[in-house]
């Protein structure tokens, strides 16, 4: 997304990299080009937008979800309208809808984009590479138990497993399990449990998880 040409306008922003493009990766560069030659918006803008993409991070999810198991208001709030609970908090969505769905010891949620990688990018900053994969992608939603099982992640045969996929306008987070023990940790503390993978689904927290 994220070659010299021979005519007079500077290009060099873009480093397109060796490999061959796919057809939305050509036209998302030709589009950009086009918009700057235009006067729209300049390759500064398009560097600091990209750098601010890259400097989110999963820690703003985590302190969402850490806020939620302490605040049973706010929580019902963030199950009721995911977008609308984060800008509560100075967290803007912008034009997405979030939608947030929670763990229960009965049910287990995972998220997937089917098509491409949408992703709450606000919340866990850039998607892991697995994620867009296409074997994952594929996969998760005709086999969720076994992928799931190759994250490290056994559920119970009882737990019933949903999986959600996202679109174009509306992104999913999952607000995982609180651990057990960890009444009296602070909201600081707590967001350290929360991982980007327990917020996918792929994963659950515990009283040892690293960010």
């Amino acid at each position: 997304m994220t070659d010299p040409h021979d005519h007079a306008h500077d290009h060099s922003h873009v480093d397109h990299g060796a490999e061959a493009l796919g057809y939305y990766e050509t036209m998302q560069i030709a589009l950009t080009e086009l918009l700057i030659e235009k006067g729209v918006f300049g390759a500064e803008d398009v560097r600091r937008e990209v750098e601010a993409m890259h400097a989110r991070t999963p820690a703003r999810g985590a302190a969402v979800v850490a806020h939620a198991w302490r605040d049973p208001a706010f929580k019902a709030r963030l199950l009721a309208d995911g977008s609308a609970a984060c800008e509560s908090l100075g967290i803007a969505m912008g034009p997405t809808r979030l939608v947030v769905v929670e763990n229960t010891p009965g049910v287990h949620n995972v998220i997937v984009c089917t098509l491409c990688s949408c992703y709450p990018r606000v919340l866990l900053g850039l998607p892991p590479d697995w994620y867009k994969s296409r074997p994952y992608r594929s996969r998760v939603v005709r086999e969720p138990r076994t992928v799931l099982a190759e994250f490290g992640l056994e559920l119970p045969n009882d737990t019933i497993v949903r999986v959600h996929d996202s679109t174009a306008d509306m992104r999913y987070m999952v607000l995982p399990e609180r651990p057990k023990g960890t009444e009296r940790l602070s909201e600081a503390a707590l967001a350290e449990l929360v991982t980007r993978d327990c917020m996918i689904g792929v994963a659950v927290p515990s009283r040892s998880s690293p960010r």
